[in-house]
């Protein structure tokens, strides 16, 4: 194998350049050529095929810095259809004009779920990364669970669910070492951000006596939440437990009236008792399908001002009014930029150089992996990509597994806490907080205008010639 092309697909995250320059440092120690695909697949479906070379005489290009957030190479959620042969030809056709003998993708279960049909192709294999930390397994066989019915509402006629009662729902003792691809990439900062804007809502509802509703990413699991433990907030609500209102409102209740404020946090897919969306489900979908989720703080602020009300906190004037005590903030976007922490870079860093391994070793829709073991710390194995399949060959998003919560409490658990130490005891490394020190309020940034690693990348874009596609 002489040459292999890189892709980042899906949404972005801090870690994505740290996995290219994975991928290409060990390219070079084998002295393989590394082209990476200009904004992930949608660089496949132009004639041209817009890309760069990411090590000329295997010497990494400056641009690729695994201390920047994002991806050099950029990122769409444009997917190849694995039931189109037209389009599986025109990907073949294409990577096969550029001299690629493999390709590795960097991204979440969307592109491992078209990822098979391309690896039928073209050797395959994918670099795990999402902020969400939902490309796994909790154990084994966790894909069992899932059995699907037919609904006409839905596009392909059915609507997949998890059978909780099926008998191999799970092993009789959970272990922390049977979790397959124990966090991706990503995650650690993701929550490093989570974390700090918690901490400053905090001081501005103790001094306002107030409550504070905090929305994290994470869609339908509920990790991110989870980690936000870290921040101290009173109650966290995760997506996979529906939520009780008459227990949330006599917790919040409990809580106001002994320190006069309270800290909740909530994922963004959080759902009630009947398993709806709690907050605004748009119609609309992004690229890969998804339902784009929106208002859950909002819609549970709502709640919580009805059914607390204001006589609560007019009482020994504690606050004006219920509309008055309750507000909101959602953590948004800003999870998925910046400069990765310490354990963000090195560990997708190394996904990446096993990435090129698993190439090199001849193996093909398979995917590189995190395992931790309590002995050894974390290792970086390859498992099979079906090993996330389900009996119709679907990949789901990971959920949080339930021992890790506690719903009485709305609170993490003793297993859950576990779960996170050994992700974020060494997560922040000493440069992490130096480069805080010399770059946050360098007098420099007052006078310099940004300059944004895309320009410096466009002048390395190559495109093949368009009249020799023989594809379309």
């Amino acid at each position: 194998m002489k040459k292999i092309a890189v892709l980042t697909a899906g949404g972005d995250t801090p870690a994505l350049n740290a996995t290219l320059h994975g991928v290409v440092t060990r390219a070079n120690q084998s002295c393989v050529e590394v082209i990476g695909l200009l904004r992930g697949f949608d660089s496949l479906f132009a004639p041209t095929v817009p890309h760069v070379r990411l090590n000329p005489l295997f010497a990494t290009i400056p641009e690729l810095n695994p201390n920047r957030g994002g991806t050099i190479i950029g990122s769409s959620r444009k997917y190849v259809d694995a039931e189109s042969r037209a389009e599986l030809s025109m990907v073949a056709n294409r990577l096969g004009r550029l001299g690629v003998d493999g390709l590795i993708c960097i991204g979440g279960d969307g592109t491992l779920n078209g990822m098979q049909a391309i690896a039928e192709q073209i050797p395959t294999v994918l670099a795990p990364k999402t902020i969400d930390n939902d490309l796994g397994l909790n154990y084994a066989n966790e894909v069992d669970k899932w059995v699907r019915d037919m609904d006409a509402s839905q596009p392909d006629g059915y609507r997949y669910r998890c059978n909780q009662s099926s008998l191999m729902n799970g092993p009789s003792q959970f272990s922390l070492s049977d979790i397959v691809n124990y966090v991706t990439p990503g995650y650690a900062t993701a929550v490093f951000v989570s974390v700090g804007g918690i901490f400053r809502v905090r001081t501005t509802a103790e001094s306002h006596r107030r409550i504070a509703i905090v929305e994290v990413m994470g869609r339908h699991s509920g990790y991110l939440a989870l980690g936000s433990a870290y921040g101290q907030p009173d109650i966290i609500l995760v997506p996979e437990v529906p939520i009780d209102v008459a227990r949330l409102v006599e917790r919040v209740k409990a809580i106001y009236d002994l320190q006069r404020n309270v800290v909740i946090v909530c994922g963004e897919g959080i759902v009630d008792q009947e398993g709806q969306v709690l907050g605004a489900s748009k119609t609309s979908t992004d690229p890969a399908g998804n339902l784009l989720l929106s208002g859950a703080a909002e819609r549970l602020r709502q709640i919580l001002i009805e059914a607390i009300g204001d006589e609560f906190f007019k009482t020994n004037s504690r606050n004006d009014s219920a509309e008055a005590a309750i507000f909101t903030r959602k953590v948004g976007h800003t999870q998925r930029g910046g400069r990765p922490l310490s354990f963000d870079r090195y560990y997708a860093s190394q996904l990446g150089g096993k990435a090129v391994e698993m190439l090199l070793d001849g193996e093909t829709n398979s995917v590189a992996t995190l395992k931790w073991e309590k002995d050894g710390g974390f290792s970086v194995p390859s498992v099979h990509a079906n090993m996330f399949r389900d009996s119709w060959g679907v990949i789901h998003a990971r959920s949080l597994h339930p021992s890790f919560y506690d719903p009485e409490r709305m609170d993490i658990s003793p297993v859950g806490a576990e779960y996170l130490k050994p992700i974020f005891t060494n997560a922040i490394g000493y440069e992490d907080v130096e480069y805080i020190r010399n770059t946050r309020f360098d007098a420099g940034n007052l006078f310099r205008s940004y300059h944004s690693v895309n320009v410096d990348m466009d002048k390395r874009v190559r495109y093949l010639d368009p009249d020799e596609d023989c594809s379309i």
